[in-house]
């Protein structure tokens, strides 16, 4: 833990776990609501290294520790075994249907995923010195490496089962025991053989009964590889514990409630679970195949297009699952791969800006981003070199979109979900060598690749950033301007009603009181925080200023009332966006103040903050200048 020391000082002088009945945290500080204050030793952390300041507001005890407050709440819950009431309100935020499945599908992948792709390689590779006839599928090598990179999808459903209970919060040993119960050799074994008889006769999805449990007939499937079964199965696992959690007794729930959870949940998920979730799992591969079938190729040109967009907002999450799935019930991909060319398309346009630009940062991220992008990693190119331009990205897209097209002409078949960039090729390869499929994935690659560069090439970019360096070569001082987020009044942040900004202790600033309940953006950057009740957002500049804006003073309490945000964190923001609405009336009728301070948090890594000299200001008007 990165500041375990911290967190145990922390818990120490706010007079130990005991005196804490809860914790929270908001955008810059701790929040403890503490049994006896007095028994916490306020000038020590005040002079604690890590901590800003202490203050006493509201019936809290609020620790202020800065932009990182995040980690540090982490290792204080972790630490004191506190339980999270920030983790309860952010489970129950409402949340779109797509974000939910998004969320979902990212929190039980991720994980994994970099071993993932490691099998996946190892197995691409081993198929390729096949087909190369380097060795035989019959020798030791083979078998051992075929080993190495097939354990991980032949177990998937444990692995899976330890992420997903993680992710629904069921014991994660529990989960894992469901994903080997469904790979448990004895009743794998019995998928062949002879039938006690068949059910759903005459209908799609009509099945053969080789056991029966308790006399209710169960319908096995192969569950080696699978995705959806287990996560399915231990998302109804995790409500059965949480049901047996509160009326088992203490003193025997460490067994009793496991013993309770698996034998109502594995009997389940044999009956009923999993014949519905594979039964679902082949009709998704159905359809999607269907889609292909249709044209492969407009098929390839719509994913290869979109792909990088997905790859932005998180959506290709919603992807990968297709693949696997089709990959598990038709033992090959050829929809979701169609998007294989995406990274050398961006990779060659790239390269282009490499080879044109005069400007020596350029070309300083440029490399690093083309070398990083022929494997497959391509967040570097995309962050900081095409999309800020917009229209090397539209091209990469362009680049990406005929790649797709070709791979949907030449029928190319991912196999395994193996490495990216050059380490995917190997992926291509079936189990009859390399076929057209595996050769169009090769012409896909180098022709979005060549496409990219020559569109880059010849269609140039505004070299913005040399022009400027030309005319004033050796820049003595430079300086950031920031608008108002807000329309108001403006005072001195030693006006606030709090030790943290009126003190400076949070940085250099200013504070306003809002006229109109509109927080536009200061700065071209990021939105890196937006506290999930909105009354506070972190933004960093492109050149690197980190902004606090905080609505109102205790805000934090309204839980999100009379907020509305109007982007997300993450987003790429430029000056003058509204990213949050708020009801100044409403909020001050709940007995709240308004004032918002405006801060530049590591105002000490500049020569000087300087505040604007107007007592009223209107949004998007200059209101602090950063001397870098």
């Amino acid at each position: 833990m990165k500041y375990e020391q911290l967190a145990k000082d922390i818990i120490k002088n706010v007079g130990g776990k005991e005196n804490v009945n809860s914790l929270t945290h908001c955008i810059t500080r701790l929040r403890f609501k503490l049994k006896d204050e007095s028994k916490a030793n306020t000038e020590v952390l005040k002079n604690m290294d890590g901590v800003v300041t202490v203050i006493k507001s509201g019936g809290q005890y609020q620790v202020v520790i800065g932009n990182h407050v995040a980690d540090v709440f982490d290792d204080v819950i972790a630490i004191g075994g506190f339980k999270s009431a920030s983790e309860d309100k952010d489970s129950n935020e409402k949340t779109g249907a797509l974000n939910k499945f998004i969320d979902v599908i990212s929190g039980v992948f991720t994980p994994i995923l970099g071993v993932l792709c490691a099998s996946g390689m190892i197995k691409g590779f081993n198929a390729l010195f096949v087909a190369l006839h380097l060795f035989s599928d019959k020798s030791g090598t083979y078998i051992m490496l075929n080993a190495i990179g097939d354990a991980l999808f032949y177990f998937f459903p444990i692995f899976l089962g330890y992420t997903s209970a993680k992710k629904f919060k069921l014991n994660e040993f529990v989960g894992m025991a469901i994903g080997g119960a469904l790979v448990y050799p004895t009743i794998t074994a019995l998928t062949s053989g002879k039938a006690l008889y068949n059910v759903f006769n005459g209908t799609v999805i009509q099945s053969s009964v080789y056991l029966t449990f308790l006399g209710i007939p169960v319908i096995l499937m192969s569950y080696s590889s699978s995705v959806i079964p287990i996560i399915l199965s231990t998302y109804v696992g995790s409500k059965i514990e949480k049901g047996f959690k509160k009326i088992i007794p203490d003193v025997v729930k460490t067994f009793l409630v496991p013993f309770c959870t698996l034998l109502v949940t594995v009997p389940l998920a044999f009956i009923i679970i999993g014949p519905i979730a594979t039964w679902a799992g082949k009709l998704v591969g159905a359809a999607t195949i269907a889609i292909y079938n249709l044209s492969p190729i407009i098929a390839g040109l719509f994913i290869g297009a979109f792909w990088q967009v997905f790859v932005i907002f998180g959506l290709h999450w919603g992807l990968v699952p297709i693949m696997l799935n089709n990959i598990a019930v038709m033992h090959y991909d050829p929809v979701i791969a169609t998007f294989f060319a995406a990274s050398f398309a961006q990779t060659g346009v790239v390269a282009a800006i490499l080879v044109k630009t005069k400007n020596k940062k350029l070309k300083a991220l440029a490399i690093p981003a083309v070398i990083s992008g022929f494997f497959g990693v391509t967040e570097p190119a995309i962050y900081g070199i095409t999309l800020p331009r917009k229209k090397p990205f539209i091209i990469s897209c362009i680049g990406a979109s005929i790649g797709g097209g070709i791979l949907g002409a030449m029928g190319s078949k991912m196999y395994i979900f193996g490495g990216l960039g050059i380490f995917g090729i190997p992926s291509f390869i079936g189990s009859k060598g390399m076929d057209t499929g595996f050769y169009g994935s090769i012409i896909a690659i180098i022709v979005a690749f060549v496409l990219g560069f020559l569109i880059m090439f010849f269609a140039g970019f505004k070299d913005e950033e040399v022009k400027e360096e030309t005319k004033n070569e050796t820049p003595l001082v430079k300086q950031e301007v920031l608008i108002s987020p807000v329309k108001g009044e403006v005072k001195a942040l030693s006006e606030v009603k709090d030790e943290a900004f009126s003190t400076g202790a949070l940085g250099k600033g200013v504070a306003i009181e809002p006229a109109e309940g509109k927080i536009v953006s200061p700065v071209d950057g990021t939105l890196t925080t937006l506290f999930p009740t909105c009354h506070a957002l972190g933004i960093t500049s492109d050149s690197g200023a980190e902004i606090l804006i905080h609505v109102g003073m205790d805000t934090v309490k309204l839980d999100g009332k009379h907020f509305t945000a109007k982007a997300k964190q993450g987003d790429r923001v430029t000056k003058g966006q509204v990213l949050v609405e708020f009801d100044v009336e409403a909020i001050k009728k709940e007995g709240y103040l308004v004032t918002t301070p405006v801060v530049i948090t590591n105002s000490d890594k500049y020569l000087d903050v300087i505040e604007t000299d107007k007592k009223m200001i209107n949004s998007k008007e200059d209101l602090l200048t950063v001397i870098i």
